[in-house]
């Protein structure tokens, strides 16, 4: 089995895959305990590789995201559809060169604001497959992690999360309900009770974590701080020139901090002549690059969804059970709009005899005995947006679910 893996776009930020190979996805890991600021990370194995059921292509996409660079101005002016196309374009000529991997099972693999490119490079292997392009690829379906897919059932969808998770009350729930009529994203301003709802709501959830309700929040500070005072508390998303003196510091943990052994690890000149990067292309490794022209010219995937569910595809979604920036509630809402059947209801799914999560499973015809289906699950408790993220639990819970769903034991 092949999957391809993304980078991530987040709002403007433009996400390396190397996050996310690190993310305790690939066969290496951070060893944190062992790990100092005084020099290069230490690295691990990995016992809960996802290279362990499957061989991974990470791609850094769109062009200016982590080490891929264009040798003109005019390459880093992109968009959801030519990133798409590109990373098509990209896909066949790889397997070109490595015919072995043609007989491959492929999925297309990505999460967070993939979720808006994702389908539509699936759209693109399997019209290229219909009208004959070569390679043909053994296209078997994709795999979305608190997938973008719609932003007005995203955004809309936080008000129900925070009700069901009691971070509003029955009362304010049931007034916002009544005056907004449903409507976070673009409420009628002119409503003086509907804004009054939406302020009351606004001010219950803001001093959250929102990729993850229960972690704890980071305070931003300034991204540049005097030079060789590395500290972690100023490591915040568009930040990539902060050093670390000691990953040690006092206060509650933060996701934040172990964002610090990347830049370290990326940034240095052993590690780039092991990963065969071009001398003179990339300066600095940044973890969110804002600098991209990126025009986002698609704003729901639910229509290339709905194309996909008349293919014999497999799709895998699945979501943080406490992330607020892209809700299960409103993952469920547009998975729902395709009109599958349900095939198996909602029920726990198990890692070692304890609930990991929650499943479904919809189906529906595409032929005799042909059909298509997509599983949307849960992962429970340490996962948020970013599901792959630095626990080894996350990686145990997230990799034992794509290992279920694709050898078909989970249901």
């Amino acid at each position: 089995m092949t999957l391809l893996c993304f980078g991530s776009l987040v709002a403007l930020d433009a996400l390396p895959c190397l996050e996310l190979y690190m993310k305790l996805v690939c066969p290496l890991s951070f060893d944190y305990a062992k790990s100092s600021g005084g020099g290069k990370p230490v690295l691990a194995l990995n016992p809960y590789s996802w290279t362990k059921i499957a061989n991974i292509i990470f791609v850094d996409a769109p062009v200016g995201t982590g080490f891929s660079y264009s040798t003109t101005w005019e390459g880093y002016h992109v968009s959801d559809t030519i990133s798409a196309a590109e990373t098509y374009e990209f896909l066949r000529k790889w397997l070109v060169d490595h015919p072995k991997f043609l007989t491959n099972p492929l999925y297309v693999a990505g999460d967070s604001y993939t979720g808006i490119v994702a389908p539509i490079i699936v759209q693109e292997i399997s019209d290229g497959n219909e009208v004959g392009h070569q390679p043909t690829m053994n296209l078997k379906g994709y795999v979305l992690g608190n997938p973008r897919t719609d932003y007005e059932i995203q955004i809309n969808s936080i008000v129900p999360f925070a009700h069901l998770k009691v971070l509003i009350s029955d009362k304010l729930y049931e007034s916002f309900m009544k005056n907004c009529k449903g409507e976070y994203l673009n409420p009628d301003q002119r409503n003086a009770s509907c804004m009054e709802d939406i302020l009351a709501i606004k001010e219950c959830i803001r001093n959250l974590c929102n990729a993850h309700i229960l972690e704890p929040t980071c305070k931003d500070i300034s991204p540049k701080p005097v030079p060789l005072k590395w500290d972690p508390r100023f490591l915040i998303a568009d930040d990539a020139d902060i050093l670390l003196s000691s990953p040690r510091v006092p206060g509650p943990w933060c996701r934040s901090y172990n964002y610090v052994y990347i830049y370290m690890w990326a940034n240095d000149e052993t590690v780039r002549d092991a990963l065969h990067i071009r001398k003179g292309t990339i300066k600095d490794w940044r973890r969110c690059n804002k600098t991209l022209a990126y025009s986002y010219n698609v704003k729901s995937t639910v229509d290339y969804h709905r194309n996909l569910t008349k293919k014999p595809y497999r799709a895998l979604i699945y979501s943080g059970d406490h992330d607020m920036l892209i809700p299960y509630v409103g993952t469920l809402e547009w998975i729902e709009s395709l009109n599958l059947t349900i095939k198996y209801d909602w029920e726990p799914w198990f890692v070692d005899g304890q609930v990991a999560g929650y499943a479904m499973l919809y189906a529906d015809n595409v032929q005799d005995y042909i059909t298509y289906d997509l599983t949307f699950a849960t992962v429970k408790l340490n996962q948020g947006t970013f599901i792959l993220g630095y626990v080894q639990t996350d990686s145990i819970h997230s990799g034992h679910l794509l290992l279920l769903i694709l050898v078909g034991r989970l249901y």
